[in-house]
């Protein structure tokens, strides 16, 4: 059986964005594309990559994002029930955002490898098998010590 991984929105950011993880997130979508690995999303990522996009850029180049993404070789992931509750329990137990606890809950539940450069997931990591990405760095300021 192939490998299940959930892209989180940071995941698919830091390729459209070419951050580094990058070609980590390439070599998945390529693998998916060749049929060795089945990649899936839940549908709130489509929110965010939106809302991230207008708030940075315009609304066309936001919706043209969307359109790019949806057109990957993706499952998306509707939240039912079931994954509003799980998304219920990690987010009463871990410090989530309700878009992090529903992409959480989508990798628990599919039992599949959680790809994403968000410190915020971290936490998680007896609740699903991450592939973490990257982090950004935090802008330091030299003060010359």
């Amino acid at each position: 059986m192939a490998e299940l991984y959930v892209l989180d929105t940071s995941a698919i950011l830091a390729f459209t964005d070419a951050e580094p993880g990058a070609g980590e997130v390439r070599r998945l979508l390529e693998e998916a594309r060749a049929g060795r690995c089945r990649i899936l999303a839940c549908s709130i990522t489509i929110m965010e990559l939106f809302y991230t996009t207008l708030r940075e850029r315009d609304e066309d180049q936001a919706a043209r994002l969307v359109a790019l993404v949806k057109s990957w070789p993706i499952s998306w992931v509707e939240p039912e029930e079931r994954v509003l509750l799980q998304a219920g329990r990690l987010k009463a137990c871990y410090r989530l955002s309700v878009a992090d606890a529903l992409i959480a809950a989508v990798a628990k539940l599919y039992q599949a490898v959680l790809v994403h450069k968000d410190p915020e997931l971290e936490s998680l990591g007896h609740e699903v098998r991450p592939l973490s990405l990257p982090f950004k760095k935090s802008p330091t300021t030299d003060l010359g010590a």
